[in-house]
């Protein structure tokens, strides 16, 4: 049975294939309405326990992942299973990791990498992917 989230409550992401991703930050409270079933939490330091299933990549702020080929693994999984289930990812201010996470699933789910930073500003939060070296690795991100 697929898990929905509720598109009104702001920070959702449709990407290309229909899928729904919350993208967010952690330094917020938890929206209300329906938690996750799994997150990726893109933190320097291992994040809190939590009640859903729940992937940690080691990912500085304003910085870039620690290894490029776990996240391309754990992004990938985030996708197929945003199909039928509610997909959170989140750092601690929910812009320039959790944006570039994003763009990068939508490069995942066929946006072009050169259009995909566009693509999560317009859906997600106009000031997504923060950085240069960010935009750098998504545009970067197909050839991992």
């Amino acid at each position: 049975m697929a898990e929905d989230w509720d598109t009104a409550g702001g920070g959702i992401v449709r990407f290309p294939s229909g899928a729904l991703v919350r993208g967010r930050g952690l330094r917020d409270p938890l929206p209300a309405g329906p938690v996750p079933s799994f997150a990726v939490y893109l933190l320097g330091r291992r994040p809190p326990p939590v009640a859903w299933e729940a992937r940690w990549v080691r990912w500085r702020d304003f910085g870039l992942p620690r290894d490029p080929r776990e996240v391309r693994d754990v992004l990938r999984e985030a996708l197929a299973r945003a199909a039928c289930e509610r997909v959170e990812i989140a750092c601690g201010g929910g812009r320039g990791r959790t944006g570039t996470a994003l763009a990068c699933m939508a490069v995942l789910d066929g946006v072009p990498a050169d259009r995909a930073v566009a693509f999560v500003r317009r859906g997600y939060d106009r000031r997504a992917v923060e950085t240069p070296w960010q935009r750098r690795f998504v545009r970067r991100f197909q050839d991992l």
